[in-house]
């Protein structure tokens, strides 16, 4: 008799079969499969799978016409556009790596991440294009623009009311690139799973920007754990709802290569503009939603958007920064979908862990380790020394999604990669179902009289209290403590909160040193462009407030 497949909570398999594959595999498989289905759509222009398959090879052909050959980087500053999967599959296609770049960056930020990955070539909006000039170096721009790919109406209507801006006389078009790649040129016989795919910039675990060095087998991996911890489909194409940026690892992973390898249609929104959510929601009707909490929160939060039926979402997986139950019921109950909190970093490719989506899930924990993914509590103080189920301490993960390593850094790291396991610098807590829950960054850590506070455990109770929408907690230095807790708060709309009441509400759930000495009100928090606090533009204001 045939041994029982091992299987984790929700019903995935604990144990997948990866096969040998580099990126693009995942794209020519599906195009394979579904060659007429819509695989992109547009600002109301949509895009088959073949027709994107074209597009990656003549792109890719037009690369190693250029002279980029195998191991270059290519520098990918776009939006959420089909310029950027016809981009990166095309330059993966090549044998070179990609290097995605936020377009919002400013030209200091440009040329430090330029400086380190030296990009071959850089493709680029026009519209940024300017920005980019002093960082360029030797490399080769390729520029497009957003009306290369909308439908021909609206392409017009861009022409006579935006003003393109001139790049430089060396700049060469995309379009110009796909037609001299549209002939049968070659492409290289590359065909290397565990070389470097994506040099994927981060703070890291050290704070320092530097490029995560991820291989095809790496992001291959991580795609193939995300399908298979989605229950089995109903035989109907899925759409998903790309909200959050390629050019993030999330979203890179989570919506474009997860959608690409199911033959999903994937529905591009160049910007996140919160009061948009619910209308895109109603408008394309998707079936999956990856975010953070603040895009669900915009659903959530409109005031159309009861009256509007959003029940063809059926699952959603949160990262990036924590998800309270207020908002996980508001949203699910809303839209009849399932809700659940995940965990990763940039270093994984990015998902380690996910709650179920099926079955039990536990409200406050970021779940269990993705197939083939081991989880660990260290002692942060001596790594090496594994602590038991509910202490807490440096959560590290060892899995096939585990990056190479950071380019050009040996040092920094052999600090994070250590036979295998990654140390995330995230303090954690294992119960004796094998959930995890993340008590906070290593470096969020707020030290008072020598006791720690987490923020994250502060945030929890004060978003208990009612009329707190949002809340952040920072630590601030204080003369007599080192540090105090300060909280920073988002009200519902119309309501005033009362510090003392609030501050009797903590006293009441927390201990006097987590009890917040400092508050402050605002209309909303400062986010990253994928919605994860700025706790360091909250510290940054409280300094100057106090000198």
């Amino acid at each position: 008799m045939a041994a029982e497949t091992e299987v984790v909570p929700g019903g995935a398999e604990r144990h997948l079969d990866y096969p040998d594959w580099t990126i693009p595999e995942i794209l020519r498989q599906s195009e394979a499969k579904y060659p007429e289905r819509k695989a992109l759509r547009f600002m109301g222009r949509t895009v088959t799978y073949r027709r994107l398959l074209e597009d990656v090879e003549a792109f890719a052909r037009g690369l190693v016409a250029l002279g980029v050959r195998p191991g270059d980087r290519v520098a990918l500053v776009l939006p959420n556009a089909p310029q950027f999967l016809i981009a990166y599959y095309g330059t993966l296609a090549a044998g070179a790596i990609v290097v995605p770049t936020n377009p919002l960056y400013t030209p200091r930020e440009f040329d430090v991440q330029f400086q380190d990955a030296q990009p071959r070539a850089v493709v680029a909006l026009d519209l940024v294009a300017g920005r980019l000039q002093g960082a360029l170096g030797d490399a080769k721009l390729i520029v497009t623009r957003v009306g290369d790919y909308l439908p021909p109406a609206l392409a017009m209507a861009q022409r006579l009311t935006q003003h393109s801006p001139e790049v430089s006389a060396g700049a060469i078009t995309l379009r110009a690139l796909l037609r001299e790649g549209a002939s049968g040129r070659a492409l290289p016989d590359e065909d290397l799973p565990d070389a470097v795919a994506v040099l994927q910039y981060t703070g890291g675990t050290t704070g320092t920007p530097k490029g995560a060095m991820l291989s095809h087998r790496n992001l291959v991996a991580n795609a193939l754990q995300c399908r298979a911890w989605v229950p089995e489909y109903s035989g109907q194409q899925e759409r998903v709802l790309a909200v959050i940026p390629f050019f993030h690892v999330f979203g890179m992973t989570v919506a474009m290569n997860f959608g690409i390898l199911v033959g999903a249609e994937i529905d591009l929104v160049p910007r996140f503009i919160p009061s948009r959510m619910a209308r895109e929601v109603r408008r394309f009707r998707p079936t999956f939603l990856p975010g953070a909490p603040a895009i669900y929160e915009s659903v959530a939060a409109d005031p159309r958007a009861a009256s509007w039926d959003m029940r063809s979402i059926r699952y959603c997986i949160s990262g990036s920064a924590p998800l309270s139950l207020a908002l996980q019921e508001r949203f699910e109950k809303l839209t009849g979908g399932v809700l659940v909190e995940g965990y990763g970093l940039t270093e994984a490719s990015p998902v380690t862990h996910c709650n179920p989506l099926t079955g039990q899930r536990k409200i406050g924990t970021v779940g269990t380790p993705f197939p083939d993914t081991e989880q660990r509590i260290l002692d942060p103080e001596d790594p090496t020394r594994e602590l038991a189920p509910g202490e807490p301490g440096e959560l590290a993960v060892r899995g096939p999604q585990v990056m190479l390593g950071y380019y050009g850094r040996p040092d920094e790291t052999a600090r994070v990669l250590r036979d295998g396991w990654l140390l995330t610098g995230d303090v954690a807590v294992i119960d004796e179902d094998g959930f995890c829950r993340i008590v906070d960054r290593k470096k969020d850590l707020i030290i008072v009289s020598g006791f720690n506070v987490y923020p994250r455990e502060v945030e929890e109770v004060l978003l208990q209290y009612p009329g707190v929408r949002e809340a952040a907690v920072v630590g601030v230095p204080d003369p007599h403590s080192g540090q105090a807790v300060r909280a920073v708060l988002v009200p519902d709309h119309g309501e005033e909160l009362d510090t003392e009441k609030l501050r009797a509400f903590c006293r009441e759930r927390l201990a006097g040193y987590k009890t917040p000495r400092q508050w402050e009100t605002r209309a909303e928090l400062p986010r990253t462009v994928i919605g994860k606090v700025l706790r360091r533009d909250l510290v940054e204001q409280a300094n100057k407030e106090e000198s």
